[in-house]
């Protein structure tokens, strides 16, 4: 499923293309994907400036000059990409935007666990999807003082708190991984543990890592492409997920020792160096 880091890419690349621009033709394919389309939900669009595009959380909202705002999650595997004019229709193109300059984009989603839905832009902060949400790691209300408050007393994992949208928004396996593996933390810590002393070092690695990966363009496994078609590249610096059985690359720092392993939390991988993280 895309991260925050990928969601911050595809919100990048739609905002360059649409924002200014509007749509001049919507055509949604199917009734639903993972939750029904809106009544009337094309028409509502067309004709619609498109002022606003960014990120929430892993969702992607697009503001139109009317005050609604269309929300948007790409579930596990779908994907906004422009198409060249008069490119055939794939079975996965579920809905199709095209702006007044000719600009096309389509959303495609095999799997159908994406979503698209509507809300009164005001509206945003009350909706189901959003009211019961922690802060944006990237937004000044996530702070070392606000994390180690809502970890204070939980005896869940670290791992699992992290990956826990009411703690904080937008996390996912990868980057809680990686962030935790430069914090010297282990996924297996309990939460309660990770106080303000070590989370202070944690909330800095936690934004590095989001930072690093958003500037190439988010970690393309299967499914993740930028709206221009361009992969993401940072699995390539991915230092603990994947790597199950290499040598952990502080490995010198250690006498040569630390092996990656992988364990399961929560129906997930996770990845970690035991020398490392404690």
């Amino acid at each position: 499923m895309p991260e925050l880091p990928e969601v911050e890419t595809v919100c990048r690349g739609l905002s360059h293309l649409l924002v200014g621009r509007k749509l001049v033709r919507v055509e949604v394919r199917r009734k639903n994907l993972r939750i029904p389309f809106p009544i009337n939900f094309a028409q509502k669009l067309q004709g619609r400036r498109i002022d606003n595009i960014y990120r929430r959380a892993k969702y992607i909202i697009i503001n139109l000059d009317d005050g609604q705002a269309v929300i948007a999650h790409l579930g596990m595997s779908g994907r906004m990409t422009t198409v060249n004019p008069g490119q055939p229709i794939d079975t996965h193109d579920h809905v199709i935007f095209q702006a007044d300059d000719g600009t096309e984009v389509r959303f495609n989603d095999p799997r159908r666990f994406g979503l698209m839905t509507l809300s009164p832009q005001d509206e945003l902060d009350s909706h189901k999807l959003f009211k019961d949400q922690g802060p944006d790691p990237l937004g000044n209300a996530f702070t070392p003082h606000v994390l180690a408050a809502a970890l204070k007393g939980r005896t869940s994992a670290i791992k699992t708190a992290l990956l826990d949208q009411r703690i904080v928004v937008g996390l996912g396996n990868i980057y809680v991984c990686e962030a935790l593996f430069r914090a010297g933390l282990s996924p297996k810590r309990k939460s309660g543990t990770v106080n303000l002393a070590r989370t202070q070092i944690l909330v800095p690695h936690i934004r590095d890592v989001l930072v690093e990966a958003i500037k190439v363009g988010g970690s393309s496994l299967r499914d993740h492409i930028q709206p221009n078609g361009e992969l993401g590249y940072f699995q390539h610096n991915w230092r603990v997920y994947g790597r199950e059985g290499e040598m952990c690359r502080n490995a010198a720092a250690h006498g040569g020792k630390g092996t990656i392993k992988r364990i399961v939390q929560a129906a997930r991988s996770t990845f970690y160096c035991p020398a490392c993280q404690k």
